[in-house]
């Protein structure tokens, strides 16, 4: 019974070669190192910082520094409440709702202007939490991940989510855009192209609520479920003892 298991397990891994062999192509290419990839999250980076002083809009749980200088007792830290506005000491509440931080410093200017002798002030974003994205299926680190922008691309959304692993399918990938009609946005997205063919055209951006999900080859597919049964097989043939099904 143990010699047709076995021959059994083969040939379905056999067969599993030759139906996923065109799921080679999704492998990366050798030319690929750790410094490309480092470069690749460099730049990244780089855009993502430009996004951060210029384009980023406030929201609900964004943290904030507010420094007025020559005036300590009107400086601090606040976390933009659920309403978009914080409590602002001597002050009170103050909307900062789809602010920039150019447009916050302004617009403090003008309110602190009733109080102070022109008012120097500098705004810094601390923690940006209020434009989140999800990144599910074959990555390091699939889950929730926060935007530094008003939107992020697919390839810095890959690479905040530490990658794809070696099962994802690269080239089969989708966008799904949430609808409060029931209908959402499905974008087939190509991420090997983007990533490791330079092929920015499919570099599309993603938006707060937005999915990006990264599936699994065929072979990685059919390997987790030969796996449960390849185990106890395998070791069987180490052990030498044949393989008995339980009596229910």
């Amino acid at each position: 019974k143990m010699r047709y298991c076995i021959i059994i397990l083969f040939g379905l891994l056999i067969i599993t070669s030759s139906i996923c062999s065109a799921d080679t192509t999704e492998a990366k290419p050798e030319t690929v190192t750790k410094k490309s990839v480092s470069e690749i999250q460099t730049v990244a980076q780089h855009s993502d910082n430009i996004a951060d002083i210029s384009q980023y809009t406030l929201g609900a749980e964004d943290v904030i520094e507010i420094i007025v200088r020559r005036h300590p007792e009107f400086s601090d830290k606040y976390t933009v409440n659920k309403e978009g506005k914080i409590q602002y000491k001597f002050v009170g509440d103050i909307s900062v709702l789809g602010f920039t931080k150019a447009g916050l410093e302004k617009q403090l200017t003008k309110v602190l202007s009733e109080y102070i002798v022109e008012p120097d002030i500098n705004v810094t974003i601390l923690e940006y939490k209020s434009k989140v994205f999800y990144v599910i299926g074959e990555v390091g680190r699939p889950g929730e991940h926060y935007m530094r922008g008003n939107s992020v691309t697919v390839r810095e959304a890959v690479i905040e989510a530490g990658l794809p692993t070696m099962s994802a399918a690269m080239r089969k990938c989708r966008l799904i855009r949430p609808d409060i009609s029931g209908k959402p946005a499905k974008i087939k997205v190509d991420i090997y192209s983007v990533l490791y063919g330079g092929d920015l055209k499919k570099n599309i951006d993603m938006r707060p609520g937005d999915v990006l999900y990264v599936p699994a080859t065929v072979m990685a597919k059919v390997m987790r479920v030969i796996a449960p049964v390849s185990a106890p097989i395998s070791t069987a043939a180490s052990t030498g003892r044949a393989v008995v099904a339980p009596i229910p």
